[in-house]
């Protein structure tokens, strides 16, 4: 009773910060969404001076459709920007262009973090997929195999939280370079910076509270095993 307890205790704060963190990219995006900035700059163009910044020149930058579906695709060396952001000449689609941009120098310059989530996301997808299934599994059968599946379980959980962990310093260093570069090319003025600031900080905080979240759903998980055992 007690260790569900502490679990509510933890789980409702980092809850309530997920809800907190997604209300608030939503509404900073929707605010500088609708503010052009006064260069004119549209997200590509954005991407591109970034990129052109660090020395980058081998990266495709395409239009996908969709909202918020932005993304660098490192295996194709490709920056994909939505239909908010591609054509669009707003604060938010200039620093959501160059944060993208900032990925994709980080897998130019063989950032490290970034190279341990590559490697560790192709096996985090499926493990985590089969974690819970198995530590159930393991749970529900009377055997002597059932703790090692427990274990199994939740080994292959714990990948999905390095993920989790390993995006933060991810995410966090590609906000730094793309507000780093776009301060020193001024693409943007001291308040539109401001903006482009809010947005991309809020961003960030639905990682932190993504990895929070995972974090403690591991805990929760080991502490289930060694009470099993007593």
């Amino acid at each position: 009773m007690y260790n569900d307890i502490s679990y509510l205790i933890f789980m409702i704060p980092a809850i309530v910060l997920s809800v907190w963190a997604q209300f608030k990219v939503k509404s900073a995006y929707s605010k500088y969404s609708k503010i052009p900035n006064s260069r004119g700059l549209t997200g590509e163009a954005a991407a591109r001076s970034v990129l052109s910044a660090h020395g980058v020149t081998d990266v495709k930058i395409e239009h996908v459709k969709g909202t918020m579906t932005d993304h660098f695709s490192p295996k194709e060396n490709i920056i994909r920007l939505s239909d908010g952001v591609f054509t669009q000449n707003s604060i938010a689609a200039v620093c959501i262009a160059a944060h993208e941009a900032g990925h994709a120098v980080q897998h130019a310059e063989g950032y490290v973090p970034n190279k341990i989530r590559s490697n560790v996301i192709p096996v985090a997808n499926i493990s985590s997929k089969l974690a819970i299934p198995i530590i159930f599994l393991g749970l529900i059968i009377q055997s002597s195999a059932s703790e090692a599946l427990i274990w199994i379980g939740i080994i292959a959980y714990s990948l999905a939280v390095i993920v989790y962990l390993v995006t933060l310093p991810v995410e966090f260093d590609a906000s730094k370079r793309a507000l780093q570069t776009i301060h020193d090319t001024r693409m943007l003025d001291e308040n539109e910076y401001k903006g482009a600031k809010k947005v991309l900080t809020a961003a960030a905080m639905t990682y932190v509270a993504s990895a929070l979240t995972a974090l403690i759903q591991f805990l929760r998980l080991v502490s289930v095993v060694t009470r099993r055992k007593r």
